[in-house]
């Protein structure tokens, strides 16, 4: 019967319950357990067991190039860093609320960090999200003009709760690129958050760009829903004796 079982299970593609089914069968026999206990259990396993794939779904499908966590982030050196502000955000109330978290500062001080651990948070707590160099994504979105996808790529960015760009600094940009980006942050403006992160203040996004109507217009809508958090801080990279780490872990 319990090869019957494991085959109907399979056929079904209960996983979780399969693994643990001759277990609690063994402990059922030996304590007398009811049936609705062990059912009870057995569901368990199979909701532990579907919740794990699609955490594991969603951090494959995140492309996060780097194993950083806000546990790992070090605070202790980075001043220009406040760890309550930080761990606030990580309740990712922000997501609920749709605002958009802007990273300003210098190569280094820990910018990618900061935004990856929030990424990865909301990851865990069940959101889809997705990382994106901003070099790459610019030229993703520069692609699909060729093959008139760029709707369809638009549309499938949106649906992402956390969209992270990082880099988004002194990039070589085509006319067409820029029209591209500003659709995207339109099309997410009060639906998604985004997080951005670059070494640029906000009045050298026009030299960026080049587009001074379309930079009012996304600044204006970045910030009506926006955290800008600037770090005036020290280099992550730098050692104590003034040479450059050979593992950055900030942006």
């Amino acid at each position: 019967m319990n090869e019957k079982l494991h085959q109907l299970l399979a056929q079904l593609r209960l996983k979780g319950f399969a693994g643990a089914l001759d277990q609690e069968i063994q402990k059922a026999e030996k304590e007398a357990t009811p049936i609705s206990e062990v059912l009870h259990r057995l569901l368990m396993e199979e909701q532990a067991h579907r919740q794990n794939q699609s955490l594991l779904y969603r951090l494959k499908g995140a492309k996060i190039p780097w194993d950083w966590t806000l546990k790992t982030f070090p605070f202790d050196k980075q001043p220009g860093v406040s760890k309550a502000q930080i761990q606030q955000l990580s309740g990712l109330a922000f997501i609920e609320r749709k605002e958009n978290i802007v990273f300003i500062g210098n190569p280094g001080t820990g910018k990618s960090g900061l935004a990856i651990g929030l990424l990865r948070q909301a990851l865990l707590s069940g959101y889809r999200g997705r990382f994106y160099h901003a070099q790459n994504l610019l030229d993703e979105l520069y692609a699909s003009l060729a093959d008139r996808s760029t709707p369809k790529l638009i549309q499938r960015l949106c649906r992402y709760d956390l969209l992270l760009i990082d880099e988004l600094g002194y990039l070589t940009l085509k006319p067409e690129q820029i029209n591209a980006f500003f659709k995207l942050m339109g099309e997410r403006y009060g639906r998604n958050s985004t997080i951005l992160t670059t070494n640029l203040s906000y009045p050298e996004w026009y030299d960026l760009f080049q587009r001074k109507t379309l930079v009012d217009a996304l600044l204006d809508r970045l910030k009506h829903h926006c955290i800008t958090i600037h770090i005036n801080g020290p280099s992550l990279r730098v050692s104590s004796n003034g040479k450059a780490k050979p593992n950055p872990k900030s942006g």
